[in-house]
């Protein structure tokens, strides 16, 4: 599983000129699930639950990293991505044999879904699964941090 996590000050993502997600200051997460998570993605799924939502990653007044997502009360969009797990290594057409199958990896992201809204109690946003997203973000900072788990 790979997570590319943004801290945004806005994020929205859009399905055919549609907004099915948005959210203000918050992290927006990109998720991938590979070949590797077929076996234990349900342990993969609630580290990586746990982890992002309580990464301090929001300044405190003096500007160091010292709040969560849960902290200051943010919000969350959750994107799913399999592009995460794309390779070029040889020639110019990106690889995604290493992403999981479509069917399995989006049970995984309705699963990552489900669990970040459980850990963050309250409702996260959500891309679709397979659909052509229009990805709209603030980058605050920038911050991004690339994760595997």
């Amino acid at each position: 599983m790979k997570v590319l996590l943004q801290r945004v000050s806005s994020a929205n993502v859009k399905v055919s000129a549609e907004t099915v997600g948005q959210i203000g200051r918050g992290l927006l997460l990109f998720a991938g699930f590979g070949e590797a998570d077929r076996s234990d993605a349900d342990h993969k799924i609630q580290k990586a639950s746990i982890k992002l939502l309580n990464l301090r990653v929001f300044s405190n007044p003096e500007g160091k990293l010292d709040y969560s997502v849960k902290d200051i009360e943010g919000g969350v969009l959750a994107v799913p991505q399999f592009t995460l797990y794309g390779k070029s290594l040889k020639g110019r057409r990106p690889d995604f044999t290493d992403a999981l199958e479509p069917d399995l990896a989006s049970q995984a992201f309705k699963h990552f879904h489900t669990m970040l809204a459980q850990d963050l109690g309250k409702e996260v946003a959500a891309g679709v699964f397979g659909a052509n997203m229009q990805v709209s973000l603030v980058n605050d900072g920038p911050l991004t941090l690339m994760f595997e788990f």
